[in-house]
């Protein structure tokens, strides 16, 4: 089946975690491009490895494109670790994504567990 990506609940919640980045993101200090810019293109590779990975041969290629995105979803709140230091974003916000991005990273987790434990 193609595109059953669409409907694993960690693509829609990692969709969900990058129209938030995107949105915190928006009011960071035109100086900080490339921390918005590395951020969002990290959110984005969380879908796209997600994506990608769902139609692989074996479990093996799959759990390697999960864990591609559980790297990406690290570096998504590294980045707005350092935001929040430099005060772009609010201890709230922050408190937001760490739970959006706790709830992802459990479900990558479980996702490539199983794929592990079912290796072709």
């Amino acid at each position: 089946m193609l595109f059953r990506f669409r409907n694993f609940p960690v693509y829609r919640r990692s969709k969900e975690l990058r129209r938030l980045v995107r949105n915190l993101s928006n009011s960071f200090p035109k100086p900080e491009y490339i921390l918005k810019d590395q951020i969002t293109r990290a959110a984005t590779s969380i879908c796209l490895n997600i994506a990608e990975g769902s139609n692989r041969q074996s479990n093996k290629d799959k759990a390697h494109f999960l864990n591609q995105a559980l790297t990406s979803l690290e570096e998504v709140i590294a980045g707005f670790d350092l935001a929040l230091e430099d005060e772009f974003i609010t201890q709230q916000e922050m408190q937001s994504l760490l739970v959006l991005g706790e709830d992802i990273g459990k479900q990558l987790i479980g996702f490539s567990k199983s794929l592990q434990n079912n290796l072709n």
